[in-house]
């Protein structure tokens, strides 16, 4: 028995639209990824050019602490004689590290301690007696210590060319050296004594933070003490 085979024109013309079909799809599905691929790219370039740049200014940004001087509390006179207490009064010297951001120091903090107490303190400036704009001879001589609170330090300005720092805005840049005083009657609820290790940081917005290290003398015989630096 003969089969008859039949050409049906209808179904090709079918098969071919619908992998016309397939194809604009999987064109589509191929620009809508490559949309994305593109987007999150330019995302990530960006976010990453950011972090790069503040990662750069956090390393090569921070203060330096090149030196703490300290000053004794001495009672008497000449004809009576002098007695000599303990440490009252610090003068930590600081300079924005080589290559650093400009620091600013009303958002920077002192973080001291000697072991059984611990103080943190930060520039007041609604007062004049925290800011001094000409430090010369005796440096301990720029700042009303008594008018000093138990969580403030005050600012002497000892090299600032520019004019980058005022009592409103003391700003550190390259070059700059500054002085923060710190009251230790206040502070630290009474004197340094002898033998005493003191440690701590000068901790600026960004970057790498000053270190305060130093044991106080074993005796107290002068007024004025190199502890650091």
């Amino acid at each position: 028995m003969r089969k008859l085979l039949f050409n049906k024109k209808n179904d090709a013309g079918a098969i071919g639209i619908g992998a016309m079909i397939v194809l604009i799809a999987m064109i589509l599905v191929a620009g809508v990824a490559a949309s994305v691929i593109i987007s999150t790219s330019n995302t990530l370039q960006s976010q990453a050019m950011k972090t790069g740049t503040q990662t750069t200014r956090e390393v090569s940004s921070g203060i330096g602490v090149f030196s703490v001087i300290g000053k004794v509390n001495v009672t008497g006179n000449a004809t009576v004689g002098y007695t000599y207490h303990n440490l009252t009064c610090l003068a930590i010297t600081v300079e924005p590290n080589p290559g650093s951001d400009r620091i600013d120091l009303n958002n920077t903090f002192i973080l001291i301690s000697d072991g059984t107490r611990k103080a943190l303190l930060t520039y007041a400036y609604n007062n004049t007696i925290f800011y001094d704009g000409d430090v010369t001879g005796d440096l301990f001589t720029a700042v009303k210590w008594a008018n000093l609170s138990n969580n403030t330090f005050a600012i002497g300005v000892l090299q600032d060319y520019d004019g980058s720092m005022s009592r409103f805005n003391p700003t550190m840049n390259r070059g700059d050296k500054a002085v923060l005083y710190v009251y230790l009657d206040k502070t630290m609820a009474g004197q340094l004594q002898t033998r005493k290790d003191m440690f701590g940081q000068v901790i600026p917005e960004i970057g790498a933070s000053g270190v305060i290290s130093f044991t106080s003398p074993k005796a107290y015989s002068d007024t004025i003490y190199v502890l650091q630096g």
